[in-house]
């Protein structure tokens, strides 16, 4: 058997954690033989919480961190003074190359500084940007970035849609991604300053299939495959899609039953139905991977129930298994190489 992919999960991050956390690790090990899960937190809770299930004891390990950093902790205070908290202990083992990735539902910002502190970006990588998919109508989309950096330069942007299109290519299978920056508009000429600037710079990108600029309405037809953009525009778009996203799959539902007729209606279209529904829920496609980091970092949301801890353990194994971080690593090594021959 091929030898076992190993994340740390932080089981004391998020609104429903512990509970939902496990629950999660609980069905990616069912679900998958070649994940090994250490979990983070409160052993004697979260012990507490693995004794309702059935799964293969040597595929979870609990590791002991009596510490939680709250939502609302100055992060980087938090990252150095808490060092027995789940999330700084689950970084430390990616950092000591004990696992290979690590997932949380906990404090983005914790996250977001402690994968850079103590995981370590890339040499080269600027700023590394978290990048969830999102559902299109032809399957899937790269978001970069949608949290981690507000004040982004053109530079920063280009880095974004070189990290996009490995991950596109390698994780999610997509061959040559279309890559496309987020405007008011399709001319070359429309924008703000930071998108004028980053244009002409991914128009001369040759590792990339850069299709020009994208308008946000044009992102769920799947226009393009990877969503450059910073971070706050990414984030308006992230939050956005996903409370659209639900509105419409209730709003559905709630018109399938109310009527007799319309209820008949839905038993008849309900294995269809269901399946599209299902293919715009989020949860599905798991969590944010940091990208940029010397391991692999992954941010699910703070809301997470057990599918979306699952997808996001399991959306480690490709990852790791294609070295997405080596692949990054080597392209910003070549990068570099040409931008020193050509100058």
């Amino acid at each position: 058997m091929q030898e076992r992919v190993k994340v740390v999960v932080d089981a004391m991050g998020g609104d429903n954690a512990p509970a939902e956390i496990v629950k999660g690790a609980v069905e990616a090990v069912n679900e998958r033989k070649d994940i090994k899960v250490f979990l983070t937190g409160r052993k004697p809770v979260v012990d507490a919480q693995l004794q309702n299930y059935t799964y293969d004891k040597d595929q979870i390990e609990v590791v002991d961190a009596q510490e939680v950093i709250e939502t609302a902790e100055p992060p980087v205070v938090a990252i150095r003074k808490k060092k027995n908290s789940s999330i700084v202990v689950g970084l430390n083992m990616v950092k000591k190359k004990e696992a290979d990735a690590f997932v949380s539902s906990g404090s983005t910002g914790a996250v977001l500084v402690g994968g850079q502190l103590i995981v370590g970006r890339i040499k080269g990588i600027e700023r590394p940007p978290l990048a969830p998919l999102i559902p299109t109508k032809n399957g899937v989309a790269l978001l970069v970035d949608c949290g981690a950096n507000v004040d982004a330069r053109p530079s920063h942007l280009v880095q974004f849609a070189k990290m996009g299109s490995i991950y596109m290519e390698n994780v999610v299978g997509v061959k040559n991604p279309k890559v496309g920056i987020v405007n008011i508009g399709a001319e070359e000429e429309k924008g703000n300053a930071l998108v004028k600037g980053t244009y002409p710079l991914l128009k001369e990108c040759k590792d990339i299939n850069f299709v020009g600029s994208i308008e946000a309405r044009d992102i769920p037809s799947g226009a393009c495959d990877v969503v450059v953009c910073e971070a706050f525009v990414g984030n308006v778009i992230l939050k956005l899609y996903e409370g659209v996203g639900a509105t419409l799959i209730s709003k559905v539902k709630e018109g399938m039953m109310g009527s007799l007729r319309s209820k008949i209606g839905a038993l008849l279209v309900k294995p269809a139905l269901k399946a599209t529904l299902k293919s715009f829920d989020a949860s599905q496609y798991g969590g944010a991977p940091l990208l940029g980091l010397n391991g692999l970092v992954v941010k699910s949301h703070g809301s997470s129930k057990s599918v979306e801890i699952k997808n996001s353990i399991i959306q480690c194994v490709q990852f790791t298994r294609q070295g997405i971080s080596e692949k990054i690593r080597e392209n910003i090594i070549l990068s570099a190489e040409d931008d020193s021959t050509e100058n």
